[in-house]
């Protein structure tokens, strides 16, 4: 187990290692950049169910499981 003396700290990097302002500029943006009809699950709720139904099923974790019955 190294000591505290070896011990590097962990580089800072993406939101971590930029100034408060940059950060609280891009937050302020909220997705903005896309363009409202490029939003498809804004606007179709049923596809936006479908793809977390195939999602949920493609991570393999986690997720509920369905009692058999014997």
């Amino acid at each position: 187990m190294p000591t505290t003396d070896t011990v590097k700290p962990r580089a800072r990097r993406g939101f971590a290692a930029m100034n408060p302002e940059r950060r609280r500029e891009i937050a302020r943006k909220g997705g903005a950049s896309v363009p409202g009809e490029k939003r498809s699950f804004a606007k179709d709720r049923d596809l936006a169910a479908s793809a977390g139904r195939k999602g949920g099923e493609a991570s393999r974790g986690g997720g509920r499981t369905r009692l058999r019955e014997i």
